[in-house]
């Protein structure tokens, strides 16, 4: 018997008792929220909710900056957010001079990743936040590697049908298939600004014997290349445009600028010490 004479049996057997037992069932798409950055909202469509995204990336990729990005965008909007920093680096004064609102953000600071991992699975189990982010950027590679697969399915499955973006912050993409998304940051060039000419116009540049000292630089800003590496959820816009970039075994991508927003804190520091903030070009705040 073929498989169209088998079908078509099926079919008269389960009329009338199943509605179109051969069609495709697709799954509902998740709500989309902005990450704050416009390029990487036109490729991605957003982050799902209810889903894992990790975000993965060595020192100086960009992380941080998407991160606060993101954190700046939905506390600006009235959500509540919480961050579990797995080596205690997170700044929460740039975080704020860069926009986020810290009255509604979490930070759970932590020293290995036993104990990131515990105060995640504390937050997913109380819910109501409409970001979760694990940061385990800065642990070593080999720890976050052992993780169990396991922990990422259980993960994954209390953010389910819930309003909540669990993110993932790591060196290299560890989540496997529990993750919707999975973007890889890189950075392409550094824009370096005279330090002298920068203070030029707010004060008189500082004088070394005398002379201007020339070899002072401050940093202008990055290039962040931005790379899906998987998405269960592409924009139908991009479908088209990417589907020549697939077929080359290279993953869509887009990049995008930061700005360094440097500080004088000389007459007003916070909290006793210095620190720098950024903002992505076009008003996204990173």
């Amino acid at each position: 018997m073929t498989l169209a004479a088998l079908r078509s049996q099926l079919e008269d057997s389960l009329r009338g008792k199943v509605s179109a037992p051969f069609a495709v069932r697709r799954a509902a798409l998740p709500e989309m929220a902005a990450s704050g950055i416009a390029e990487i909202d036109r490729l991605t469509g957003g982050l799902p909710r209810g889903c894992l995204t990790e975000i993965t990336g060595a020192a100086g990729s960009g992380r941080m900056s998407f991160l606060v990005s993101l954190l700046a965008g939905l506390t600006r909007r009235g959500e509540s957010c919480a961050v579990v920093d797995g080596r205690d680096a997170f700044d929460p004064c740039g975080a704020e001079a860069a926009g986020v609102a810290l009255g509604r953000l979490l930070l759970v600071r932590c020293s290995n990743i036993e104990q990131a991992l515990r105060g995640a699975d504390l937050l997913l189990h109380g819910g109501g936040f409409g970001l979760v982010a694990l940061d385990l950027s800065d642990l070593p590679g080999t720890a976050v590697r052992r993780v169990p697969l396991n922990a990422w399915f259980r993960f994954r499955r209390m953010v389910e049908n819930t309003a909540t973006i669990l993110l993932l912050l790591e060196q290299e993409s560890c989540a496997k298939s529990c993750a919707s998304l999975v973007l890889r940051l890189e950075m392409e060039a550094a824009r370096w600004n005279s330090a002298a000419a920068a203070a030029a116009a707010a004060v008189p540049a500082r004088k070394n014997g005398g002379m201007e000292n020339p070899q002072q630089f401050l940093l202008g800003g990055l290039r962040i290349r931005a790379e899906v590496l998987r998405s269960r959820f592409e924009p139908a816009e991009s479908q088209a445009m990417n589907s020549s970039r697939r077929s080359a075994a290279q993953g869509p991508d887009c990049l995008y600028e930061t700005e360094a927003a440097w500080m004088d804190l000389t007459g007003k520091r916070r909290r006793g010490k210095n620190f720098i903030s950024g903002r992505t070009a076009k008003s996204a705040k990173s």
